[in-house]
């Protein structure tokens, strides 16, 4: 019978106690989800209310509507001025946003510099959005222009058009997206992200 020392059998145990399954990853980003909740006050609605309220949610009440289908977390902070993206549009809009993990301290955003904006091209056939980022801080930062599910969610709530007034204001959007409707990284951490979206389109119609 091999008989091993002692301090390579504990540093086995310790090994195997230091493994996080899927499952315990997936309860770490439950967990930082609901503390964000829990922390900023936010009051989470469900879809029922949040189409009863004609698809807003009340920032005065800091509502939250839960997406039940894709698990996304949104609060529409503004629904924007214009129209809203067309059954068969394809388009590009602007894009400014700031996104953070909820389960460490990076950071990625466009939001101080007025000459920084991503440009995202977006398509629509019937319900189903498809989006890629085409220049911007996401492509630097990530290699690549594929853009995550949980970002396209808003899209069928908002308007996308250019202010023609003082009193036009663009579509502005607050999300807690999990790691299945998250980039690549998410995914692959089993990070949930934190997100302030503003939308616009490049030009008018």
């Amino acid at each position: 019978m091999l008989l091993l020392p002692l301090s390579l059998l504990l540093g086995m145990l310790t090994s195997c106690n230091d493994y996080e399954t899927y499952g315990d990853k997936k309860e770490k980003e439950r967990k930082a989800i609901r503390q964000l909740l829990s922390d900023s006050a936010f009051v989470v609605i469900n879809e029922e209310q949040f189409h009863a309220q004609g698809n807003i949610t009340n920032v005065d009440k800091r509502e939250f509507v839960y997406m039940e289908n894709s698990g996304v977390y949104m609060q529409i902070v503004d629904k924007g001025c214009g129209t809203s993206f067309q059954d068969g549009e394809t388009s590009d809009l602007l894009v400014r946003f700031l996104e953070r993990c909820l389960l460490d301290t990076s950071y990625v955003y466009n939001i101080t510099n007025p000459y920084d904006v991503d440009i995202m091209n977006v398509s629509r056939t019937g319900n189903t959005f498809t989006a890629s980022f085409i220049s911007g801080a996401w492509v630097s930062t990530y290699g690549s222009g594929n853009v995550p599910s949980g970002l396209l969610v808003p899209l069928s709530y908002i308007n996308v058009g250019r202010p023609r007034s003082e009193n036009d204001r663009i579509a502005k959007v607050r999300l807690i997206v999990p790691h299945s409707q998250g980039h690549s990284m998410a995914s692959s951490y089993v990070y949930p992200y934190y997100y302030e979206i503003t939308f616009m389109r490049k030009t008018d119609l």
